[in-house]
């Protein structure tokens, strides 16, 4: 299948999901993140899901992060397809931008040379970690200019395809957790 085709294909798969089972499996894939060896770092940039796009409900990831006193960096998408990168605290205000997604209004930018742990959001994967996104090339310019140390995981409530198109350029993850089951990749 082509770029187009599978975003679609997981877009119905997400939206074919009961508001119950994505609570669920959200929930199951927070439980799951407490397996993988990343709680040693400090700085986590994590993407707030979209409950109008159907995809996993993070508030179980930032709950956990915040209880491990870990430092939550929020993306907030700017002109030209960038992200701004806003240090989360309790005065920090969230709202939903152009395409329903939460974001933060404002506040202290972080560098990127700080992230260590990055969760991507996506709508499907493969076997090598490589992903597909929404198209607008957000993630991909970010990732592209994270530390090579920097700690990418994906959050599905599927399994992997076995390969996806993907570009010799494209950043791929290093994680991927689903509901059941942790993949590794490289």
């Amino acid at each position: 299948m082509d770029k187009n085709t599978l975003r679609q294909h997981y877009k119905n798969k997400r939206a074919a999901l009961s508001s119950e089972e994505r609570a669920d499996l959200s929930l199951s894939i927070t439980n799951q993140l407490l397996l993988l060896p990343i709680w040693d770092k400090t700085y986590f940039h994590l993407f707030m899901g979209s409950a109008s796009h159907k995809e996993v409900d993070t508030e179980g990831i930032l709950t956990l992060l915040q209880g491990k006193d870990k430092q939550v960096i929020l993306p907030r998408m700017e002109p030209k397809n960038t992200l701004a990168h806003i240090l989360l605290t309790d005065a920090t205000l969230i709202r939903l931008n152009a395409w329903g997604i939460p974001e933060p209004v404002e506040g202290l930018e972080v560098p990127l040379k700080k992230l260590e742990v990055v969760f991507v959001p996506l709508l499907a994967y493969d076997q090598n970690g490589n992903r597909i996104g929404y198209g607008k090339g957000y993630y991909d310019r970010f990732l592209a200019n994270c530390p090579a140390t920097c700690i990418k995981i994906g959050v599905s409530f599927f399994p992997p395809e076995d390969l996806i198109p993907h570009e010799e350029n494209d950043i791929p993850l290093n994680y991927c957790v689903s509901p059941n089951k942790i993949y590794r990749f490289g």
